[in-house]
């Protein structure tokens, strides 16, 4: 199978899972959870690997410890994190509302899996699938620019209500 053909593939697995919760326009999965209850703030204390490896696991968030933004619920690993996020949501918050970056790229909103992460100028971007990571990082300036393109005409759209294939989420704890 080519590289294109497996794109096609995991997003059309993403769009045929069955659906999930969302709030507002942030991808909530069902977790019930902006982020799949991970930390947003905790990714940029993270240290990232280069392109091509694997990212370290993000911090999950506890259910306690919580700030709702975009109409979704954030969870954090602390307080510190929470207030931070409270400042500066934007600051924080997945681009394209927690949707796949490279999905976006393409042109449509599948679901962003928190633990495909990369920060890019200060911005975090999610992608959904592993092999999706390959795609995304070939070019990744190229896709952030066919992203911001496309994200004008699709963000009005509902949330994707899909679940994040091969998925398995470590949920806040309380």
């Amino acid at each position: 199978m080519n590289r294109a053909t497996m794109t096609i593939a995991a997003i059309a697995t993403a769009i045929t899972f069955g659906s999930q919760a969302f709030a507002g326009e942030q991808y909530v999965d069902e977790t019930g959870f902006a982020a799949s209850g991970y930390d947003v703030v905790a990714y940029f204390d993270l240290p990232m690997n280069p392109v091509g490896q694997e990212q370290p696991a993000p911090v999950a968030g506890k259910a306690g410890i919580t700030a709702d933004y975009n109409g979704a619920t954030f969870a954090f690993a602390s307080e510190a994190n929470r207030d931070a996020f409270v400042a500066n949501p934007a600051r924080y918050a997945p681009q394209y509302d927690g949707h796949c970056a490279y999905g976006v790229s393409k042109g449509g909103k599948v679901p962003g899996n928190p633990t495909l992460w990369r920060i890019v100028d200060g911005k975090l971007y999610l992608n959904i699938a592993k092999n999706v990571v390959g795609f995304w990082e070939e070019d990744i300036p190229g896709n952030i620019n066919l992203a911001e393109g496309n994200w004008p005409g699709i963000e009005p759209d509902a949330a994707s209500d899909r679940t994040i294939p091969q998925w398995s989420s470590a949920a806040p704890v309380n």
